[in-house]
């Protein structure tokens, strides 16, 4: 589950009283703060939050399609009369998740990277294994044990903190986690070998091959190989990847536990329907959307708030759900851009005394690129109530959004190394120009017969970069001898 998206399924729970429950998978009684119609209730109110941070894939035949696969598998679950909703949400991570009460959610990353329905059945399957042995509900139980709370963070107030993210990690990702506020709790190592367990036997009573799920993790294991290779290539070391990647045990055990698993299931089961699933997600959007703003290699277009930006030579744009962040090749400096909410106020400086909590400090009159902008130069009170640092700019963007521009770094010394190409990324952000808008349009998946000429004719019509590697590794053959036969159904990306 992302880490943003448990806080909102505790956040009522935790003081409220236990009661004792059967466990629809084991049959033991368990006390929990959760009982059945707490956890579909709690579903439900996650479900409206989902959806307003992701956004649902606007596709009726593709949600239709792999609700129906849901479905499939969940009348075969321990708590088949539960109202199971099956849903793909707009993101290009690779992830799956589910929240208390029968909500699974697959990302239309994910699929991009599965190459049949089995495989998507493989997916879902594990997820409904954490909604029907009551996973939430006991991670709910022991964090009202420990005495933990629910954390509050105001707007930009994590953003404006990011001095202290660490000089290795994700910038953008680390940032858009402490926006989110609250922690998360991961499933113990128990408790997602029971969702593999309880997976393959959904799977094999429907009439589907456990051994999908054995493929499944080969695309993560792929997925990550082929981020370290990319590391490499660019003198970085190698990371683990983000996503599911995150939230799971690791791929090299899941796939000893799985292959393990799936040897228990013996049997003549149905066709993987591949070529069926590849007509589903044929003209799925790939890499960002439109609705998130699209990243060409240091550039990043945002067609629906009519913005752009340009990285500086050796910096990278990250773009998350809570902000876009120009970093440096280091990682431990950047400018993170954000957009304000009209609740905010209507001018700078209501802007600056609201949302940025602004005190002491200089501000200066500015222009980015035809655009009013107020830069801040001083201190701010945090949620602690300390005076902080902090530099920033508030600019107002096309249709009159408000934007914050903020300088981020690890550490003191950090932004003042980078402060040049701090200026020089703000200098950059302007409204969308006609070439601009050209440059925004996002990527779309297809599905075509695989040509003679092999990946590498298929590369050569690609926008993807390294694309013949990237082609291989969408249709589940990366650093492997296997190719497709000609003829035979290939993802591409146009």
């Amino acid at each position: 589950m992302p880490r943003r998206l448990l806080p909102l399924v505790l956040s009522a729970v935790l003081a409220a009283c236990t009661t004792t429950v059967d466990n629809p998978v084991s049959g033991k009684a368990e006390r929990t703060v959760m009982d059945e119609r707490g956890e579909i209730a709690q579903g439900r109110e996650a479900h409206q939050q989902v959806l307003a941070e992701y956004g649902e894939v606007k596709d009726a035949r593709l949600q239709s399609y792999v609700a129906d696969v849901g479905r499939r598998l969940a009348q075969h679950s321990h708590r088949a009369q539960l109202d199971w909703h099956f849903t793909v949400v707009d993101s290009p991570e690779i992830n799956a998740f589910a929240v208390p009460g029968g909500y699974v959610y697959v990302t239309r990353g994910i699929m991009a990277f599965m190459e049949s329905e089995a495989d998507l059945a493989g997916v879902m399957g594990h997820e409904i294994g954490h909604v029907t042995a009551r996973h939430s509900a006991q991670q709910a139980t022991r964090q009202q044990r420990a005495g933990l709370g629910v954390l509050a963070a105001t707007l930009l107030g994590a953003v404006l903190e990011s001095r202290g993210v660490g000089g290795a990690g994700d910038f953008a990702q680390q940032i858009s986690q402490g926006v989110a506020a609250g922690y998360i709790a991961k499933y113990s190592r128990e408790q997602e070998l029971q969702a593999d367990q309880l997976g393959a036997e959904y799977l094999a009573r429907a009439g589907l091959d456990p051994h999908n799920m054995v493929d499944v993790i080969e695309v993560l294991k792929s997925q990550e190989r082929f981020a370290a290779d990319q590391a490499r290539a660019e003198g970085r070391s190698p990371t683990d990847g983000p996503g599911w990647l995150d939230s799971h045990p690791s791929n090299d055990q899941r796939l000893r536990d799985i292959t393990a698993i799936a040897e228990r299931y013996r049997g003549q089961y149905g066709d993987d329907a591949r070529d069926r699933y590849l007509r589903a997600i044929d003209g799925l959007p790939y890499g960002e959307s439109r609705e998130q703003g699209v990243t060409r290699g240091r550039q990043f277009f945002h067609e629906p708030l009519g913005v752009a930006l340009t990285a500086p030579v050796g910096w990278k744009v990250q773009n998350s759900a809570e902000a876009i962040a120009l970093v440096n090749g280091e990682g431990n400096a950047g400018l993170i851009v954000k957009l304000v909410p009209p609740q905010a106020g209507s001018s700078h400086e209501d802007i600056l005394r609201n949302a940025v909590k602004a005190e002491q400090g200089r501000t200066e009159r500015r222009t980015l690129n035809g655009l009013a902008a107020t830069h801040f130069s001083g201190t701010r009170r945090d949620e602690r109530g300390q005076a902080q640092p902090v530099e920033l700019t508030v600019v107002t963007g096309p249709q009159g959004r408000a934007f914050v521009l903020v300088y981020a770094a690890a550490d003191a010394s950090a932004l003042q190394r980078a402060a040049r190409q701090i200026e020089e990324a703000e200098s950059s952000f302007r409204p969308l120009a006609a070439a601009d808008r050209v440059a925004a349009r996002p990527w779309t998946l297809r599905t075509v017969p695989f040509p003679r000429g092999g990946f590498a004719e298929l590369a050569r019509r690609s926008p993807l970069p390294n694309a013949e590697q990237q082609l291989r590794l969408l249709n589940g053959v990366y650093a492997s001898s296997k190719t497709p036969q000609p003829g035979q159904l290939v993802k591409v990306v146009e």
